[in-house]
């Protein structure tokens, strides 16, 4: 079961789960090397991060191993690991390095374009590391239990059952069913013969709670007790027989169980605050949009709560 508290829509979800490009790399192996690093010896890596190799004196650290292989590891064979795999990652750096020498001499990296894209990466993963800090920060275990608590309290203990249908159009249809499931044929056998609701194998719905169906179907199936069958039952979708497999109460999972997902919502959300704090007082401008028409209806034309689709079984 997922902890139902949703976190922001927003593009963050999907920029977080990116990697840094190729072509970040490239640059920063390139042009932005003198500028970020400064006049330090080749051969010193920042910090104390071990060196794996040199390519002319530049250093390939332990710490440009891990960036790569967050970049290009997703889409290496499965059963390129351990050693191997860093040993590919090595190999991949340091003909990186080979050819972003090559675009140095050949002046690759002074174009108009070349900057462009250098101060969009730089800015990139300048957010990133911001954006990464401000969860950290944020992913307290007090933080987490705060969410959880939230999400528990807003999903109280529900009872559900697990039941399937057959939907046929007519009562004496749904009649001839019955009958031939009460005289021993099974009824999933039955449903995918006979139902016209294509969704489920042999009727199966799974498990949900009352609200989830609508009134007519639902009250049918919830006064079942499991292995019952239904007599014929109608709704505006037609008529249905239903069987209850299994009945439970559904509780909400313990907290060891959606700790991970507490803590994506936590550092997410945390995220989407500072983005929205940033925006506080900034005029922002968009030429690349035509301007949006209002979307109010007009008083005649608003919708009644029994213009809304109706829930299905």
């Amino acid at each position: 079961m997922k902890l139902s508290l949703q976190a922001p829509t927003h593009w963050l979800a999907l920029l977080l789960a990116s990697s840094l490009g190729a072509a970040l790399l490239a640059a920063i192996a390139t042009f932005a090397v003198v500028e970020l690093l400064g006049a330090r010896h080749p051969l010193m890596p920042i910090g104390n991060s071990k060196i794996v190799a040199t390519v002319d004196g530049v250093a390939v650290t332990e710490d440009d191993v891990g960036d790569a292989m967050l970049d290009i590891g997703p889409g290496l064979p499965q059963k390129l690991e351990g050693p191997a795999r860093e040993k590919y990652v090595v190999d991949y750096l340091i003909d990186l390095k080979l050819v972003a020498k090559k675009a140095a001499a050949d002046k690759v990296d002074v174009g108009a374009d070349f900057a462009r894209r250098l101060a969009y990466y730089h800015d990139k993963l300048a957010m990133e590391a911001v954006l990464s800090s401000v969860a950290k920060a944020a992913t307290t275990d007090e933080a987490e239990h705060k969410a959880y608590d939230e999400a528990a309290k807003a999903q109280p203990p529900a009872e559900e059952v697990h039941a399937r249908h057959i939907l046929l159009p007519t009562e004496e249809d749904a009649k001839a069913a019955l009958a031939r499931i009460e005289a021993g044929e099974d009824f999933a056998k039955v449903a995918t013969e006979l139902s016209k609701d294509p969704a489920g194998e042999g009727g199966d719905l799974g498990w949900f709670t009352k609200d989830r169906m609508v009134p007519e179907f639902a009250d049918a199936a919830f006064k079942l007790q499991a292995g019952q069958v239904s007599e014929p039952v109608k709704s505006q979708f037609g008529w249905h027989i239903i069987k209850v497999e299994e009945r439970r109460m559904r509780t909400f999972p313990p907290f060891e169980q959606v700790k991970d997902q507490a803590a994506r919502y936590v550092a997410q959300k945390a995220q989407a605050d500072l983005i929205a704090s940033l925006h506080q007082g900034v005029k922002v401008e968009r030429f690349d949009e035509a301007p949006t028409p209002d979307a109010t209806p007009p008083a005649g034309d608003a919708k009644t709560p029994a213009d809304a689709k109706p829930k299905t079984p």
